[in-house]
C-alpha cells in the first residue's frame, strides 16, 4: 500500500471548509489514475499486486495488461481557495470490495462515473448505487481507443436521464480530468439554483393560495 507523505503539499491553516467528491466505475476503468492525474498532493493509494488467486473473481476481460489493484480506495486533495478544501475519493472496482461503497458516498456533494465505453456494463452498477443514495453525479468516458459511439448510444446504455452531463475525458491528463471535476461542480451548481427556485415557487404559491383565502365570519 503506498501511503508515502513526504511530498506532500502543506494545507493552509485557514481550511476550515471540506468538499468531498467520490470517482467510482468499474474494474479497470482508470479511477486511481485520475485521482493521482489532479491531486495536489501524493495520493493515498491502497493498491497491491494481482495474483492468480484473484483470477477467480476479478474479471479481467478487456483488461488483462492490468496488474495491481485497488482494495480499499484512493485519496486526493485539490486546495480550491484559502478556506476550501476538495478531497477526492476513488472507489474500488471490484464486486468483492462493493460493500465499502456506501461509506464512501456518505457526505459527498456529487461522484464522477468514469466509463470505459468498451465495457459499459461495468458502471451500470455504479449509476444504480449513486440514484438509490440520491447522490447527483456526472459521467466521463475515459478514453481507451476502444470504437467510437455516438453520445446518445452511450446514454441509451447507461439509460442515463437527459440531465446528467456525459464528457470525454483522458483520465492520465490533469487538465482533462479537471475539466471533469469542474463540469461536475457546475452541475451541482445547476441543480442547487433549481431547487432554490423551485422552494421560492412553492413558498410564493402558498403565500398566494392563503391570500386567496376567504376569512371565516363568526
Amino acid at each position: 500500500m503506498d501511503s508515502a507523505t513526504s511530498d506532500r503539499a502543506a494545507l493552509q491553516a485557514t481550511a476550515d471548509n471540506g468538499l468531498k467528491i467520490v470517482v467510482v466505475g468499474g474494474f479497470g476503468v482508470g479511477k486511481t489514475t485520475m485521482v493521482r492525474s489532479v491531486s495536489e498532493i501524493r495520493p493515498l493509494n491502497t493498491e497491491e499486486t494481482m495474483t492468480r488467486a484473484g483470477e477467480a473473481v476479478d474479471d479481467l476481460d478487456g483488461v488483462h495488461s492490468k496488474s495491481s489493484t485497488t482494495v480499499a480506495f484512493d485519496f486526493g486533495r485539490i486546495t480550491l481557495d484559502a478556506r476550501s478544501v476538495l478531497y477526492l475519493f476513488g472507489a474500488p472496482g471490484q464486486e468483492r470490495f462493493w460493500f465499502l461503497w456506501d461509506r464512501l458516498f456518505s457526505g459527498t456533494l456529487g461522484a464522477v462515473v468514469l466509463v470505459d465505453t468498451r465495457r459499459l456494463a461495468d458502471s451500470w452498477y455504479a449509476i444504480d448505487r449513486l440514484e438509490h443514495h440520491g447522490t447527483p453525479f456526472i459521467v466521463a468516458c475515459n478514453d481507451f481507443g476502444g470504437p467510437l459511439h455516438t453520445e446518445q448510444q452511450i446514454r441509451e446504455a447507461l439509460d442515463l436521464s437527459p440531465d446528467v452531463p456525459l464528457v470525454e475525458c483522458d483520465a492520465r491528463d490533469r487538465s482533462s480530468s479537471k475539466y471533469v471535476l469542474i463540469t461536475l461542480v457546475e452541475h451541482l451548481h445547476a441543480l442547487s439554483v433549481a431547487r432554490a427556485k423551485g422552494a421560492d415557487a412553492a413558498l410564493t404559491g402558498g403565500q398566494g393560495a392563503a391570500a386567496m383565502t376567504p376569512e371565516r365570519t363568526p
